[in-house]
């Protein structure tokens, strides 16, 4: 979703045709899978952050433009709304000192788009939802200027043939008619990227499903939505019910959503290429000039052009990705669960935790994908989603010999069993012992401390409400100025201050 979109609607008219080019990408990628065409194995890794714009009482700014116009880096682009930004981090090979790097170049960029931000009246907040966003923010008023965005918008609709109602029912309920699609703009995700060879790319993604659930947990970041208190994760239920296109009808038919878990471990990238074709009609019907089979039979390199643009409108929690990098193609396996924030050191500690954990299962004599159904992986997510770091998961026994599943604390599992193996992903991927030390001891602590970014926020918002009888509105903007404070100091959010 990244390419730019420039089309009139009667370019969107011929989805036959686009059928067809999808049918051709998804033929030239079988063939370059069976030949063996794509990149060596490379221990890449990269990042993606979206970004929230407030003032200084925490509200939300509809400045995007204003702001990248001050910032002035190709490293920060615009999101969908107004009140979003998001920056890109350039690959780096997984090793050594690379998590520090990344600290110190991340903490350096954020730093000083804040400061630029500053200069036109808006500073950056690293979070999952903006805490004081509110329904009257998020109108086709508030979409930012793309074309793609309004295209998208405008598709989702005409699919549904209805309004876009939210339903979510959490620690409060909160229940909207009607909303846009700059709703799903409330939510902002950091992205981790890695690349991987054709052969283990089955195995890294199964194994990124399977913790899901647990990184949503750990991770957690956005309990608030439009003033009400919902589940301690709740992007994933915004953007699935945001960005909807089935009507009521088409649900109780079983009709896929686009924001979707899955319903299966696949065996080949090639398998969620072909769920997409097979499943998904296109929301971007646009076609490329390029003829793929042709390209490849000259012995060049195919952009699939089509195939790529569908599977950016496909929100998958791990998502497949084809690009060329140096004119040689390669896959990479998109995680795409996780929330931003609350710190640069939070979301490296994230970063450090999955890049770790996912290299070990990946790579297990008996993968955890094997004793895990994938329904009940689907239902750890959203457990994991709605309480955060208070979820029980159902997790394999462990030992010898055991059979099926049991219900496991999230803290416990994290702390027992999966943390052992992250520190060991890392060490297998060669990373620096002291960075290694330092990020998933950030981990350690939140479950020690049962304390993550959701848990702070709702629990300084109960705080003041009880404490100094503050209504809704006033407690929300009043942990927004803090979260924004503490934030800005760097410091891990399980150190972070209630009182």
């Amino acid at each position: 979703m990244g390419e730019k979109v420039v089309a009139t609607r009667a370019e969107l008219s011929d989805r036959q045709l686009y059928r067809r080019k999808l049918q051709s990408c998804q033929d030239a990628l079988e063939r370059m899978l069976r030949e063996g065409r794509f990149d060596r194995p490379r221990a890449m890794m990269g990042l993606e952050i979206e970004l929230n714009l407030a003032d200084e009482q925490g509200l939300p700014l509809m400045s995007n433009e204003q702001v990248l116009g001050a910032i002035a880096s190709s490293d920060f682009q615009t999101e969908l709304g107004r009140f979003n930004i998001e920056v890109n981090i350039a690959p780096h090979r997984l090793s050594g000192h690379v998590l520090e790097e990344l600290r110190e170049e991340i903490d350096t960029g954020l730093r000083y788009a804040d400061r630029q931000a500053a200069e036109v009246g808006a500073r950056i907040v690293m979070v999952g939802i903006l805490p004081t966003l509110d329904l009257d923010h998020t109108g086709v008023e508030s979409m930012s200027r793309n074309d793609r965005y309004t295209l998208l918008s405008d598709q989702i609709l005409a699919a549904r043939g209805e309004d876009i109602a939210l339903d979510i029912e959490g620690v409060e309920r909160l229940a909207v008619e009607s909303v846009s699609m700059v709703a799903e703009a409330a939510a902002t995700s950091l992205q981790l990227h890695l690349q991987v060879t054709p052969d283990r790319f089955a195995s890294v993604w199964n194994a990124a499903q399977a913790i899901s659930s647990v990184q949503v947990a750990l991770g957690a970041n956005s309990p608030f939505l439009f003033g009400r208190e919902l589940w301690r994760e709740t992007r994933p239920v915004l953007f699935q019910q945001a960005c909807d296109t089935r009507s009521a009808e088409l649900k109780t038919q079983g009709v896929r959503p686009i924001t979707w878990f899955g319903e299966r471990w696949v065996d080949s990238a090639l398998d969620l290429f072909a769920e997409n074709l097979r499943y998904f009609p296109a929301l971007l019907p646009i076609c490329d000039d390029e003829d793929p089979v042709k390209v490849l039979a000259s012995g060049g390199v195919p952009k699939l052009a089509e195939m790529r643009l569908h599977n950016g409108t496909i929100y998958r929690w791990n998502r497949p990705v084809y690009d060329i990098a140096g004119g040689v193609p390669h896959l990479r396996v998109e995680n795409r669960c996780l929330p931003a924030g609350p710190t640069v050191a939070d979301t490296l500690a994230n970063a450090a935790f999955y890049y770790g954990l996912v290299r070990v299962l990946a790579e297990q004599p008996r993968p955890v994908w094997t004793r895990l159904g994938f329904a009940q992986a689907d239902e750890n997510f959203h457990s994991g989603a709605r309480y955060g770091i208070e979820s029980v998961l159902q997790w394999p026994k462990h030992g010898r010999g055991a059979r099926g599943t049991a219900a496991v604390p999230v803290t416990d599992l994290v702390l027992n069993e999966l943390l052992p193996l992250a520190y060991q992903g890392l060490d297998e991927w060669g990373i620096e012992p002291g960075d290694r030390d330092r990020y998933l001891g950030i981990i350690e602590q939140r479950c020690v401390r049962r304390t993550n970014g959701a848990a702070w926020q709702a629990a300084v918002v109960h705080r003041l409400r009880e404490q100094y009888g503050m209504d809704r509105a006033a407690s929300i903007a009043t942990m927004t100025r803090r979260y924004m404070e503490h934030m800005r100091t760097g410091e891990p959010v399980h150190t972070w201050p209630v009182g």
